[in-house]
């Protein structure tokens, strides 16, 4: 993932898919763009240009043809001349439409590539849209490992050497699946989603510290592995601390924000004799339990309220 895409990476990536045709050969393919979305010229085609969204590709399809067409050649010349200057870094024309000699002369002046494709207009954004979601998504690198336990990505962090990579470990022993483990590439995708994944060159190989680097996948089998898995729940390890204070009873969950998203976090101390697999098995089935409407720690407390009230009343009438 990257902040800005080549076109001609765009060209590279999905010009068989797209059935792209390039249109304006003189027009260099190294512009970039950085704006995940799409759109037709609309309005600014008519000289409303108060809300156009500069830097974003833009979809000539049969209405914006159908219009261009009905203007005297100066005043097509006038159009994309005024069109062209308000920063677009590439145009598309949809369904294999015929394209006048004028709207490739004024995209070239500017040095805006033009391709032509036979796809629909429908169709093309139905392509290009999820390509350039992925393509332009926020991402980061965070030191971890992330498994996938009971459908569930939870993202191990901690100290390095406090065990994170023996845990996961453990769980693709007990049937769990292993995404990545010491760097994780996290991109974000939507408002709200977060994908975690290994880097291409690391694959699914983990460090042991004492036996060295394993290769999951050899020796468990393809099932212990997964390519990428959305991160629900941050699990970090932290050494065992008598002056530190944690959450007993889960009415006050703890938060983390990764990429500007807000993702629960549970800290599990570590002394010795402690499971930790199966306690990362039980956040994982929580999790789960929380995201069906069921708060344990929530009706437990409400239950333990309503059978104290009586108490609670006595004791405020006592006037003794």
């Amino acid at each position: 993932m990257a902040e800005a895409l080549r076109i001609q990476e765009l060209l590279d990536d999905r010009g068989s898919s797209l059935h792209l045709e390039l249109l304006t050969t003189s027009v260099s393919l190294e512009g970039v763009c950085s704006d995940p979305y799409v759109t037709s010229p609309g309005l600014a085609m008519v000289g409303f240009v108060e809300r156009f969204p500069a830097g974003r590709m833009q979809v000539f399809g049969q209405t914006e043809m159908m219009y261009l067409a009905t203007l005297s050649p100066d005043a097509q010349r006038e159009c994309l001349e005024s069109f062209f200057s308000l920063g677009v870094p590439v145009a598309f024309v949809t369904k294999g439409q015929e394209v006048p000699d004028v709207l490739l002369e004024t995209a070239a002046g500017h040095d805006v590539p033009v391709f032509g494709t036979v796809l629909t207009t429908k169709d093309f954004f139905r392509r290009l849209k999820p390509y350039l979601e992925f393509a332009l998504a926020p991402s980061t690198s965070i030191h971890g490992s992330l498994a996938d336990v009971y459908g569930v990505g939870l993202l191990f962090t901690g100290n390095s050497g406090i065990g994170k990579s023996e845990c996961v470990l453990d769980l693709v022993e007990r049937g769990h699946r292993v995404v990545a483990d010491d760097l994780i590439l996290v991109s974000r995708r939507g408002h709200d989603v977060l994908i975690g994944e290994g880097h291409e060159l690391q694959k699914h190989h983990m460090e042991i510290r004492g036996v060295g680097i394993i290769d999951v996948k050899s020796l468990f089998g393809v099932r212990a592995i997964r390519q990428q898995k959305r991160i629900e729940v941050v699990v970090h390890l932290q050494e065992w601390g008598d002056t530190r204070s944690y959450d007993r009873t889960g009415l006050d969950p703890e938060q983390c924000e990764i990429l500007e998203v807000c993702l629960p976090k549970v800290t599990i101390p570590l002394n010795p004799g402690k499971n930790i697999t199966v306690i990362s098995e039980i956040v994982a089935m929580n999790h789960l339990l929380k995201y069906s409407g069921v708060d344990s720690a929530e009706q437990f407390d409400r239950e333990l309220q309503r059978r104290m009230a009586p108490v609670t009343e006595y004791l405020e009438e006592d006037y003794e």
